[in-house]
């Protein structure tokens, strides 16, 4: 029997307001916060709670063609070129946004907690758009480097680092060495931030094959013994540097795949070594891995 019929419910289901979405993982401690007065919300928060967040911040966020960012609804179907979504946000600061919508809420905060790296991500998106155009028919030729930026925005996993051998073990996707018989040095040498709001998404409901794409970002030691706050800021400044580099984030496979469920103490299962000799999660490394560190 097809259950077909089912996938509005279901769908709908995935956007009832949990007001403890936070304390669910430690995957969303760069949120905590900024998104900590959603807590207090018992139903889903309006657009213009969305708006009073953006005021919370000690500097006002624009994007890379000096507009303020704001949250606005999602408009119609576009018919011109400026009234795209990335166009839109570069030209006017608006993010169209929709409520009752995890993935649009966890989109809004990233536009928060890292406003620096998704300014640059609309001005790469918007040059390339413009490169080519804006027409429909581009759509299907996206250079490489757009698709990287893309996915990094979608599904990327910043992965902090000071210690190289715990660096060397991800890039070589050696996932039992790393996140098993060198747990212990994990916390004083790497530590995982995820930035992609897709993945936020799917942290609300994390599974066994859930991964990152992942952007290694070096930092040193004294970095880790800092506020989660001061980590994400630092780190912000960091990738918006490497996205304004147009020699790094080339393509897709720059970004690095992370299993997160691997992390320490991001899922009870990971607490088994057993849980590591899982081949089809904890997958061998690719030929000619070229996973962009910086």
């Amino acid at each position: 029997m097809k259950n077909g019929g089912n996938t509005g419910f279901l769908k709908d289901m995935k956007q009832i307001w949990d007001p403890q979405f936070l304390s669910r993982s430690p995957m969303f401690e760069p949120l905590y916060a900024i998104a900590s007065s959603f807590m207090k919300h018992t139903t889903w928060p309006h657009l213009q709670d969305y708006q009073q967040l953006l005021h919370t911040t000690e500097k006002a966020i624009s994007n890379q063609n000096g507009q303020p960012i704001q949250f606005v609804p999602q408009g119609q179907k576009p018919l011109q070129f400026s009234e795209k979504y990335e166009p839109r946000i570069f030209l006017t600061g608006e993010v169209q946004t929709r409520t009752h919508n995890w993935h649009d809420l966890f989109n809004s905060l990233v536009w928060l907690a890292f406003p620096k790296a998704k300014a640059i991500i609309n001005a790469r998106h918007y040059a390339a758009f413009r490169l080519r155009n804006g027409t429909e028919a581009s759509e299907n030729n996206r250079p490489k480097a757009q698709d990287a930026i893309t996915l990094f925005d979608e599904s990327g996993v910043v992965v902090a680092y000071s210690d190289e051998n715990l660096a060397n073990l991800l890039k070589d996707f050696q996932w039992k060495t790393l996140f098993w018989e060198q747990r212990s040095a994990i916390p004083s040498g790497m530590k995982l931030f995820l930035f992609g709001h897709s993945l936020y998404e799917k942290a609300l409901h994390p599974y066994t094959g859930m991964t990152g794409k992942g952007l290694l970002v070096k930092v040193d030691k004294l970095f880790f013994d800092k506020p989660v706050t001061e980590q994400v800021i630092e780190l912000d400044g960091k990738i918006a540097a490497i996205l304004s580099d147009e020699s790094k984030l080339t393509a897709p496979q720059a970004l690095s795949p992370v299993p997160l469920l691997g992390m320490p103490g991001w899922s009870i299962e990971n607490e088994s070594e057993k849980y590591y000799d899982n081949s089809d999660y904890f997958r061998p490394g690719r030929l000619n891995n070229s996973s962009q560190r910086a």
